[in-house]
């Protein structure tokens, strides 16, 4: 129970300067109201008052009376020794006040420049580390979440898909007794091969791209991360010290106040839905037309060289995903994460009617095209001339260290620092730290020369986060709505396809 966040705080030892008293005045949570999920599955709360409330957690600068720090718990959620850890450490965190501390370029819920770099997996040290040394962790630059909800919703569908190949597979090798090899081809993505013996085993040495379970993980930078919410359980608990009640409660661990900070059940099952339904209700990133007659012939001959140089091979430019709605929770949620089977039913939304504008556009037939210029596949960038992307020494969720997932290059033009680490200024740099898989498109990309290089950075450019409440999804320098064929005829130039 919380009674009053003061009392809760003064009974622990926290605030030993404030006389014990009943006062309703002073210091006090930033958060006062919390969610219930039971609430949520009745139907009683709509979209928008939870895009609010999420938009207000998103932003809380959370404090002692929230539950903010986790003196008895590392950010991996073992526990440990209560006091041994320092209440913020940016290396080990917790190290941000707020969600949108992080992620505020150009504004909420977008990335952050290198001074919002985090330190991944230095939070399960312990005791925890003051260095960043690769040795200890992984640095790793702020990404934007603008047009999330597609992603997941994407990936959600590629699993699916990859997963019913495998079972025919399957089925084919019991029916036939004989191993069945089949291409693990979804949305015209290939992630290699599977091949399902007779007797009911399946070889995954082919697979490629993707973990053995093929379960697409579109979030963080390595693709470790199956959903919105697995990513806020673990930030909130990683980056604040803010412990959910999924994953940390007393039907889990035992205790209403597993990181023992005097404050139990700080966020709610209903709290991480609202956060995730916010993150997931942000606008879509779009396309802004530059004025000029040079630059605008540049962005359309460049948006066609970036596809002959073979950077659209993995930056796919639209994957057609079936569905308009955004279903909360995830089917394939870990453990520790809430799942629909926990729920009265699904909290669902229409992403081309619901949300902040501009919102993804209905696709002819029926679903939306997600234009993220991504595979949501793993790739590895190195080879032995160019090593800038294999820095990485700790390895992630058993992914290797050389293995990043393809960037949504949809935000290009407003989201710099690049790298996964955000130490190159310009996208120029970040096309020619790209060896491994990338090398051919690389090597295609020098040879243009500097005129064909500028239109393929100018077209990246244009492709950039919008303000929110912008009304289309390609606009006008000034944020009016631009028809792109009209723009490209008036140059002289055709639009691409």
């Amino acid at each position: 129970m919380r009674k009053t966040h003061l009392t809760v705080a003064l009974a622990a030892g926290l605030l030993p300067w404030i006389a014990a008293s009943a006062v309703t005045i002073g210091d006090g949570p930033i958060v006062e109201t919390h969610l219930d999920q039971a609430r949520i599955d009745s139907g009683a709360v709509t979209f928008d008052q939870l895009f609010d409330q999420g938009q207000l957690l998103f932003q809380a600068k959370f404090n002692l009376f929230d539950g903010q720090s986790r003196p008895g718990t590392t950010g991996g959620g073992a526990a440990r020794v209560p006091g041994s850890a320092p209440a913020f450490i940016r290396t080990s965190a917790p190290d941000a006040n707020s969600c949108s501390g992080c992620h505020n370029q150009p504004f909420s819920g977008g990335g952050g420049d290198i001074v919002a770099n985090v330190f991944v997996l230095a939070q399960t040290l312990d005791p925890v580390t003051e260095s960043v040394n690769a040795q200890f962790s992984n640095d790793r630059n702020t990404l934007g979440m603008q047009g999330t909800a597609g992603i997941e919703m994407l990936a959600r569908e590629m699993t699916a898909e990859l997963q019913a190949i495998r079972e025919q597979a399957l089925s084919a090798a019991r029916g036939t007794g004989r191993s069945t090899r089949l291409a693990l081809n979804t949305k015209t993505v290939n992630f290699g091969f599977v091949t399902a013996h007779a007797d009911g085993t399946v070889d995954t040495r082919e697979i490629k791209g993707i973990n053995a379970d093929l379960i697409l993980r579109p979030f963080h930078q390595k693709g470790a991360v199956i959903s919105l919410r697995e990513f806020t359980n673990n930030a909130m608990n990683h980056h604040h010290g803010m412990q959910s009640t999924e994953r940390f409660g007393v039907a889990r661990t035992g205790t209403a106040d597993f990181d023992q900070d005097g404050v139990a059940d700080e966020l709610t099952v209903g709290d991480i839905t609202a956060t995730t339904i916010y993150q997931a209700g942000l606008n879509t990133p779009g396309q802004v037309l530059p004025d000029d007659v040079g630059a605008l012939r540049a962005v359309i001959r460049g948006e066609r060289k970036f596809e002959t140089v073979g950077c659209a091979s993995c930056h796919v430019p639209s994957l057609k995903l079936n569905t308009t709605q955004f279903t909360e929770p995830n089917p394939y949620n870990p453990d520790g994460n809430l799942k629909p089977n926990q729920v009265a039913q699904v909290f669902s939304f229409d992403m081309t009617r619901q949300g902040q504008l501009p919102r993804f556009e209905a696709a002819a037939g029926g679903g939306i095209n997600v234009r993220a210029y991504t595979d949501l596949k793993r790739h590895n960038l190195c080879d032995a001339q160019v090593r800038h992307y294999c820095n990485e020494q700790v390895v992630q969720g058993g992914i290797p260290t050389e293995m990043f997932l393809t960037r949504r290059l949809w935000d290009a033009g407003n989201s710099a620092p690049y790298g996964h680490r955000g130490d190159l200024t310009t996208l120029t740099e970040a096309i020619m730290a790209h060896g491994g898989e990338a090398a051919t498109s690389r090597v295609a990309f020098e040879q243009l020369g500097a005129q064909g290089q500028a239109e393929i950075i100018e077209f990246l450019k244009s492709l950039q986060m919008l303000e929110p409440g912008t009304p289309a999804l390609v606009v006008d320098k000034r944020g009016k709505p631009a028809d792109k064929a009209a723009a490209a005829k008036r140059v002289g130039e055709a639009v691409k396809g």
